[in-house]
C-alpha cells in the first residue's frame, strides 16, 4: 500500500531545501510541490509570487518526471507551464504528480483533487487555505516502508501539519 506524506512550509527557501534533501534520500518522481503562483520576480520572502529558485526547484522535479511521462505539460514549468487556476484560490503552480490530480479536479479545488490520495476533504480545505495564505505544500507519494523517512526529512526542515495518509 502506498502512502502520501504532506508537510506545509511557510518559507519557499526551506521547502526547496526539504525537496533537495528528499531527492538526496532517493525520492524524486514521487515529490510534489504546490504553491500560489506569484506575480513578482523578486527573490525576497513574503513577496507576492514564487521566487526564481522555487521555479527552478519545481522545474527540476518536472524534469525528473517528464521523462517518465508523468507530467507532460510541466516540462516548461519555469516558462509558466504548470500553472493551474483553482476556483476561489486563483493561479497556483503545481509540480510533480499533484499537478495531474489538480488538473483533473480543477472545479473541485485542491480539496477535491487530494481526495484521490486519501486526504479527507476537510484536511484538503485546510491545505487549500494554507496555500491561499502563501504557504508551500510538499507532498511525497511513496511506499509504506519509505513514508517514515519522508516524514522525518519534512520534520527536520520544520514543516508544519505533517500528516501521512494511506493512498486510495
Amino acid at each position: 500500500m502506498s502512502k502520501t506524506v504532506l508537510g506545509i512550509f511557510s518559507s519557499e527557501r526551506v521547502a526547496e531545501e526539504a525537496v533537495n534533501d528528499l531527492r538526496q534520500e532517493g525520492f524524486d518522481r514521487e515529490i510534489s510541490i504546490l504553491a500560489k503562483e506569484r506575480k513578482g520576480k523578486g527573490e525576497g520572502e513574503g513577496e507576492e509570487g514564487l521566487t526564481n529558485a522555487a521555479f527552478e526547484t519545481a522545474d527540476n522535479i518536472a524534469d525528473g518526471t517528464t521523462s517518465g511521462g508523468v507530467l507532460g505539460a510541466l516540462a516548461g514549468l519555469a516558462a509558466g507551464a504548470g500553472a493551474l487556476a483553482i476556483p476561489g484560490l486563483g493561479p497556483v503552480v503545481a509540480a510533480g504528480p499533484i499537478s495531474g490530480l489538480l488538473a483533473g479536479a480543477a472545479t473541485g479545488g485542491i480539496a477535491g483533487g487530494l481526495l484521490d490520495w486519501g486526504i479527507p476533504e476537510e484536511e484538503g480545505r485546510e491545505i487549500e487555505q494554507d496555500i491561499k495564505e502563501g504557504n508551500v505544500l510538499v507532498a511525497v507519494n511513496t511506499s509504506e516502508d519509505k513514508a517514515d523517512r519522508a516524514e522525518q526529512v519534512l520534520r527536520n526542515h520544520g514543516a508544519k501539519n505533517i500528516k501521512i495518509h494511506e493512498k486510495k
